[in-house]
């Protein structure tokens, strides 16, 4: 089970990127998905979700400048990030499932749950 991140890059502070996680082996459809990051030297932290019934979720950083969305067609999910920011370096992953995670209003914690990775896709804010 494998997901690909991709859209990363080097941005100016106020600009924006837009994140694509995508599956080739298994859907994404009616899952749980989550954008993650982790920024040098600190813990990984949850960014946005979607809820297998299409809601979402974001942490407080998040909120009002990230939005994350589904394409079925495509088996793909994306974060669309604006007025990114310096302290929003980091490197993003995206999961299927996570084992746990807590963004926004949503807790998450399933020991059995799929728990697929991406490889992370590197944000860098700088001017």
């Amino acid at each position: 089970l494998q997901l690909v991140e991709s859209g990363g890059g080097l941005v100016q502070p106020g600009g924006s990127l837009r994140l694509s996680c995508m599956a080739s082996d298994f859907t994404l459809k009616n899952r749980l998905i989550c954008w993650f990051r982790q920024a040098s030297g600190k813990e990984r932290e949850g960014v946005a979700c979607i809820h297998e019934d299409d809601n979402t979720y974001y942490s407080d950083s998040a909120k009002g400048r990230f939005s994350i969305s589904r394409d079925i067609s495509t088996n793909s999910v994306y974060l669309q990030m604006r007025r990114l920011r310096p302290d929003d370096t980091a490197v993003y992953y995206c999961a299927a499932e996570p084992k746990r995670v807590r963004v926004g209003s949503l807790y998450w914690a399933a020991s059995n749950a799929l728990d697929a990775w991406g490889q992370g896709t590197p944000v860098t804010v700088a001017s």
